[in-house]
This record gives structure tokens, sequence and C-alpha cells, in this order.
């Protein structure tokens, strides 16, 4: 049923490197570096998504979140500035939806890679994301 243990030389195992030693075809990364990749590109989207709303809705609050991301972004990317978006066809609900959830893989990433900074600003915009999609339904009165 089972494959039994071998001892002394034995063929190569299908899950050993033919090559081993010889250069690879495809890069290899840490697991910090990809956490960094996967971290940069949530806070890209919610860059993004906060652009959007500041079109639709402009405040403060939205303006220096989104200064923030772009920080925090172009720190987790070596410097490069992140791509910001300019117009919106959505509405400003689906938008706090989606920023929501972008906040919370970004909070989810960066406390896996102990990034105080990138969490806490994540968690900030997951409360303001979570105040602003209950707004609306605290104000159309008792239940």
């Amino acid at each position: 049923m089972y494959e039994p243990i071998r001892t002394g030389p034995s063929p190569r195992s299908v899950h050993s490197d033919p090559m081993a030693g010889a250069p690879s075809d495809f890069p290899h990364r840490s697991r910090e570096e990809e956490l960094d990749i996967q971290l940069a590109g949530h806070l890209a989207a919610l860059l993004a998504v906060t652009d959007e709303l500041r079109a639709i809705v402009p405040s403060a609050d939205l303006d220096l979140a989104a200064e923030r991301l772009a920080e925090q972004v172009a720190r987790l990317r070596g410097g490069r500035a992140a791509a910001r978006a300019s117009g919106t066809s959505a509405d400003s609900r689906a938008l706090h939806e989606r920023a929501h959830a972008l906040a919370g893989r970004a909070l989810v990433v960066a406390a896996s890679r102990a990034d105080t900074s990138a969490a806490i600003l994540s968690a900030e915009r997951l409360d303001a994301h979570t105040a602003a999609l209950a707004g609306p339904q605290e104000l159309s009165g008792a239940r």
C-alpha cells in the first residue's frame, strides 16, 4: 500500500531537483518579500478605492488616508509610487464595501509580517469603512 522506506543508494525521487545546484527558470523570493508584495498590492488597491471615494464624497479624512496609503505603498515597493484612480462609476456604499474588504486583507498580511505601521493604518481604514457602512443604517430609525 505504501512505498517502503529506502535505505542505501536509490534512484532519485520525483520530488527531488534533478538539476540540483543549477540555476532555476523562475525567481525565488523569501517569505518576507512575498508578503511585502502582497501587502503592497492590497494597500495599492485600497488606495485606488479611496481615490474613487474621494471623487464622490470629498473629505479631509479620505485625503489623509490616501496620502498615508500612498506612503506605505511607496515604502513597500522601494520608492515606486502607486497608480492612482481618477474617476469612478460605482456608488459610495459599494466602494466602502470594497475598501472594507481590502483593508481587512491588508490587516491580515500586515499582522503576518509584523508591519506595525501598515497594520495600524489598515485597522484605521477598516474602522472608518465599517463606520461609513453602518452610518446610514443607524440614522434610519429604531427597529
